[in-house]
């Protein structure tokens, strides 16, 4: 049983390494004749996977802070090994992936790639060694179809899987009780955030100046483009004169964004509108099917120091009428907090990773870490002064609850995090059976060095 937690922990790490992995490498080549040729590490059915591959793979990891200590180039060629198969699978089951979702995914990935070189195509290419766009764009459509298909592949055959109580009890039951999982300590976070308030002049301020954009543009000729790189305080699209592509079945963007984007024909600008970072006005370039290019300018008003201190005073007031028990912290929030994504549910913060209300406290974003770690069961803090993501100050107060201290896992007060584990051992069983069967029904031909590896599936059929 022991054997499998670490078979499972390495399996989870390995996946979680690679599930969201690009790399742009050109391996996604429908292979016609089983010919070896010169580069050629694998073939799997229909697609085949370059030596450079891997190599590749080693580069993209450490690029992006990955430690490859542990990760062998046969642990690699593995994970290739067994995209490929997906990918082969999931078109002779007849999965499709559209050609627009496509599209808008590699769109979405140049953006980003231009965004970190000052919004140069030229630079972008120049990096990834490749001398064309259109090639470019090719071998990511190709790369971007092959890890959906994988994707959607695997999806669907652990779709159907399930685990029952009594599955969960003998699972939980065959760890010997040495080995059983130790759980962290774990908490409930809740806040209460107050924004100072922005003086009506200043908003008629900023909607003036951006009016005064659009009447620029329309009446001299100047270029929207120009003064979004000059004026926009929305830094990711700022070098590229403000531009995003949006796609209909894709939301990008807030919703008052992309309800204006849709709004507007080719060549029209917005009147000035809110969103939660500020006020924008907003041209369409282009329009292509369901997908638009469009170039904003965003101003953010600015709170002055009097109505930072007036939040201060809002919040500080409410932590006394908490702490004296006349308000609740649940109504508190209901009623004053200006975080619409918490306040209609006590202000209780949700975890990224796993979507719940349930914080392990050595997990936990290191800044969160500190303001709740020597927190009582109830307690709720003093004012802190936080800043948002477009440098917008405001204040917040956090409370706890359902401490838990760190412990060995129990059955009765652990069951939904064993019954992950349960779920998780079944569902990678049920891909090892899979992988199982097809490789035997697949054209699989591995050379050169990789005939050496211990690969966990039998690729090599021996």
């Amino acid at each position: 049983m022991q054997n499998k937690i670490k078979n499972l922990k390495f399996t989870i790490k390995i996946t979680s390494i690679f599930l969201f992995f690009v790399t742009f490498a050109s391996a996604q080549d429908s292979v016609k004749n089983k010919i070896k040729v010169d580069g050629v590490a694998a073939v799997v059915g229909d697609y085949i996977v370059l030596d450079s591959d891997v190599d590749r793979m080693f580069i993209e990891l450490k690029s992006q802070g990955v430690s490859t200590k542990d990760v062998s180039r046969c642990n690699i060629m593995g994970k290739l090994l067994g995209d490929k198969l997906y990918a082969h699978h999931a078109i002779q089951d007849s999965i499709v992936v559209s050609d627009d979702e496509i599209n808008n995914t590699v769109n979405q990935q140049i953006d980003y790639m231009k965004s970190q070189v000052g919004g140069d195509m030229k630079k972008v290419l120049s990096f990834y060694k490749k001398d064309d766009e259109i090639s470019f764009r090719k071998e990511l459509f190709d790369l971007v179809k092959t890890n959906k298909l994988s994707g959607m592949m695997t999806r669907k055959i652990v779709d159907d899987v399930e685990v029952s109580p009594e599955e969960v009890y003998s699972f939980f039951n065959e760890i010997p009780v040495e080995d059983r999982p130790t759980f962290g300590a774990e908490m409930k976070v809740a806040q209460i955030i107050i924004k100072p308030k922005t003086p009506q002049k200043e908003i008629d301020r900023i909607v003036n100046k951006l009016k005064e954009f659009k009447k620029d543009v329309l009446e001299n000729g100047a270029s929207f483009a120009a003064k979004a790189v000059l004026y926009s305080q929305d830094e990711p699209s700022r070098s590229t004169g403000g531009k995003y592509t949006l796609h209909r079945k894709k939301p990008r963007m807030v919703k008052e964004f992309r309800d204006v984007a849709f709004g507007l024909g080719e060549g029209e600008i917005s009147a000035p509108f809110k969103t939660e970072f500020g006020y924008h006005i907003l041209m369409v370039d282009q329009i292509r099917g369901q997908e638009v290019d469009v170039r904003h300018i965003l101003l953010m008003p600015e709170a002055s120091n009097e109505n930072i201190e007036e939040a201060k005073e809002t919040i500080t007031l409410l932590q006394k009428r908490i702490a004296d028990k006349e308000l609740t912290f649940e109504a508190a929030a209901l009623e004053f907090s200006d975080e619409k994504e918490t306040k209609f549910d006590g202000g209780l913060l949700r975890n990224p990773e796993t979507y719940d209300h349930i914080f392990e406290l050595t997990k936990m974003d290191p800044t969160l870490y500190t303001q709740v770690v020597d927190l009582k069961e109830g307690e709720v803090s003093l004012p802190i002064l936080e800043y948002d993501r477009t440098g917008k100050a405001f204040y917040k107060i956090l409370k706890v609850s359902d401490k838990k201290d760190e412990h060995i896992a129990t059955y009765g007060q652990d069951f939904l995090k064993i019954k992950q584990l349960a779920l998780k051992e079944k569902q990678i069983n049920a891909i090892a059976n899979w992988q199982k069967e097809k490789i035997k029904d697949t054209y699989i031909k591995i050379t050169g060095e990789y005939r050496d590896c211990e690969f966990t599936n039998n690729w090599l059929k021996k």
